[in-house]
């Protein structure tokens, strides 16, 4: 059907005038608005403020009427005639930011014409009561009806219909997680509604005249033309405007609004809206109505050879393509809701925090060791005890001793436990008293030294390579230690950088490159060098 051809035009328009309409918009509503609120609402909106429910209340939102206006076709036994055309006007509510309904109103007018002639029209009365059709009744042997030749037609009608309908709408794209709003928005619903339609026939010219002559003349001569076109423009030139004959009905057993024919609908749409403005846009939609009739047309019967008749067992159904121009009215509301974004508070939120509650930084270091007492796992360092960056009183060599308070700043595991001074006892053993002294290793000192940018702890692909080397030398030499060093400012921040710093680099050599931990030590020094440089020197 040619309904359908066009139907195929929506998705191509949608494209090409998505980059012509779409524009930046501006900010969605304030929650510090309380003239957009309602009273009912106001409570929530209360215990939002009073930091007792996460959610503002939602806004008063404008409603939306618009009008519209475009192509309007059936589909059914006979191909359409185009163009026709239909106007509608609706309301719109919003009852979230996603679900919305509307009420609308629409009115259309559709023609058809067929390019083929047809026989089988027997059974339909609004055009067997002026040409002569085969007959169909099995006690007739005949294919005519006694005494009158059998002619051939070309179906035609014309269609008005107007329907009222209540549909549900969802939005599919104002939700947006990395940009604040859209300039279109993209929308598909379904509804149902009631359809009243009358269909009238082109049976007569205005003399009240058949177009016998006519029709009989182009069903001869239907091979001779090349196209379907050609046989119309025939038809149309041959044929007046009058539509003068009410076509076929289901007569009592259908209701009735006055002389039309009454019917229940149901209706799917799908559509984009390109925002003109806080309170216009323009709006670009396909709605297709089905209705459980096969008389739009008014041709219900199947072309079949002579001697059947049938019915073709498919409803017929209209479609309207349109271009609409929409309004948004209120006072003291916002855009309708499907125009909002309802991200765009949390993000703003979390960007620049007006609402939320706080703790109240502490920066305070008891025992005067550089750490900060929120950092601080030793929080009674003794004076004057030099500690790792979580504030932990340095023990070189393990035995329980601070490094303050040990005589002996290593002492081998072999000679553990110690004194209270740290110093252990290590007996040699006989055995061992004459062995000749083992070879004194020189472990490399070549390591690199590693830069960071700003206050940034992450390992860069150039670090994680350096330390790759520093690794294989570790490796080639096993009995060698190293230190890692850096070294921050005064401030605290300077030193919980530093230390996240030196944390990484041996982090990445324990896990990543497979060097023991017990080979590795740490320092943050203040003032010691550039607060973004990290050197490793061998101990």
């Amino acid at each position: 059907m040619l309904s359908k051809k066009y139907q195929l035009v929506l998705p191509v328009l949608m494209l090409l005038t998505t980059g012509v309409f779409a524009q930046k918009s501006g900010s969605g509503y304030s929650v510090y608005d309380t003239s957009v609120i309602t009273n009912k609402r106001m409570p929530q909106q209360n215990e939002f403020w009073n930091n007792t429910y996460n959610f503002p209340a939602k806004p008063r939102n404008m409603w939306e009427v618009g009008v519209s206006g475009g192509m309007f076709t059936v589909s059914g036994d006979v191909p359409s005639l185009l163009p026709t055309f239909g106007f509608a006007a609706h309301v719109r509510k919003a009852f979230g930011y996603v679900f919305s309904v509307r009420a609308q109103y629409m009115n259309g007018t559709a023609k058809g014409l067929s390019w083929l002639s047809s026989y089988n029209f027997a059974k339909n009365t609004a055009l067997s009561n002026v040409y002569s059709a085969p007959d169909r009744r099995p006690d007739i042997p005949t294919t005519t009806i006694p005494g009158r030749p059998s002619e051939s037609v070309y179906y035609n009608y014309k269609n008005r219909t107007q329907d009222l309908s209540i549909q549900g709408i969802v939005t599919l794209n104002n939700i947006r997680f990395h940009k604040q709003r859209t300039g279109f928005v993209i929308y598909g619903g379904a509804g149902i509604g009631a359809t009243a339609y009358e269909t009238f026939v082109n049976a007569l010219n205005d003399n009240g005249n058949s177009y016998s002559e006519l029709y009989t003349r182009l069903a001869a001569d239907e091979l001779l033309y090349k196209n379907r076109k050609d046989i119309r423009k025939a038809l149309k030139d041959g044929m007046d405007d009058s539509y003068e004959t009410p076509a076929q009905t289901n007569g009592e057993r259908r209701a009735k609004l006055g002389d039309q024919t009454l019917r229940f609908s149901t209706t799917v749409l799908a559509g984009v809206a390109f925002r003109l403005g806080k309170r216009i846009n323009l709006a670009l939609e396909n709605r297709h109505t089905f209705v459980k009739d096969d008389l739009l047309d008014g041709q219900q019967w199947q072309e079949h050879p002579v001697g059947d008749a049938s019915l073709t067992g498919n409803w017929d159904s209209y479609n309207y393509l349109s271009l609409g121009l929409n309004f948004n009215l209120g006072a003291k509301s916002v855009e309708p809701l499907w125009w909002i974004n309802p991200l765009d508070y949390a993000y703003s939120e979390l960007n620049n925090p007006k609402h939320m509650k706080l703790p109240k930084p502490v920066y305070e270091d008891s025992d005067g060791d550089g750490v900060l007492d929120q950092l601080d796992r030793e929080p009674n360092t003794p004076a004057g005890c030099p500690v790792d960056t979580h504030g932990v009183s340095r023990d070189t060599d393990g035995d329980g001793v601070p490094d303050c308070k040990d005589k002996q700043l290593i002492t081998p595991t072999e000679c553990q436990p110690v004194d209270a001074d740290g110093v252990g006892k290590c007996p040699e053993p006989e055995c061992c008293k004459n062995l000749p002294k083992e070879p004194v290793v020189n472990c490399p000192s070549d390591y690199p030294s590693l830069s960071f940018k700003g206050n940034n702890v992450n390992l860069s692909s150039d670090v994680k390579a350096m330390l790759s080397s520093v690794a294989a030398k570790l490796k080639a030499n096993p009995t060698c230690n190293i230190s890692i060093n850096g070294y921050p400012e005064a401030s605290k921040a300077s030193q919980a950088v530093c230390q996240k710093r030196v944390e990484a680099v041996r982090k990445y050599l324990v896990e990543t490159e497979g060097i023991s931990a017990d080979r590795i030590s740490t320092n943050c020094e203040v003032g010691g060098g550039d607060k973004n440089t990290i050197d490793i020197k061998s101990n």
